[in-house]
């Protein structure tokens, strides 16, 4: 039996693949724009009294952390230049949560709490802290990312990055300091 060379590949031409790719980009299009909706439906549902009650709630979890963080650097010092760009990444996202839940009701100033409250306790080892610190990140991780099933699409987008963030400082945290 001879063999034989396998059939020719059909010719493309030019015209073939530029409609080709006209189609592709003209499908692309409408699943695009039927993905988004109504904008003034999406911003309703970004402040319906259960949002703005769920945005407080993970801004308030953010807040707790941040005195986590501030009593931590207050009881061991050494670890103050480690834990400042968490500390400030926290408090940024704390002031994005709880930005929109307050707007013109004095922002997250109003919301502090009194200086009279007793800070978190800390492990006395530095090891330790940071292992708390970094579970608290991990257990606020996960409560964020529990919350999204609940929350508007705006709202989850902002906890899921912020799940995401939490997720990485609880490794930074766990990670061994390089000699």
């Amino acid at each position: 039996m001879p063999l034989r060379p396998p059939p020719a590949a059909p010719d493309l031409r030019r015209r073939s693949l530029v409609t080709a790719a006209v189609l592709s980009a003209s499908g692309a299009s409408l699943l695009v724009s039927g993905c988004s909706g109504d904008g003034e439906d999406q911003d309703a549902a970004e402040h319906t009294p259960e949002a703005e009650r769920l945005r407080a709630a993970e801004a308030g979890r953010r807040r707790t952390l941040l005195e986590r963080y501030d009593a931590t650097v207050a009881a061991h010092a050494p670890l103050a230049a480690r834990l400042k760009p968490l500390r400030t990444a926290v408090a940024r996202q704390a002031e994005a949560l709880d930005g929109k839940s307050r707007r013109g009701r004095g922002g997250a100033a109003a919301s502090a709490r009194p200086e009279k409250e007793k800070r978190p306790e800390v492990p006395a080892k530095e090891k330790d802290a940071l292992a708390a610190l970094a579970e608290e990140e991990r257990q606020a991780a996960d409560r964020h990312t529990a919350a999204l099933a609940g929350a508007p699409p705006e709202l989850a987008r902002l906890l899921a990055s912020v799940a995401a963030a939490g997720a990485a400082h609880a490794y930074l945290l766990g990670e061994k300091e390089e000699a």
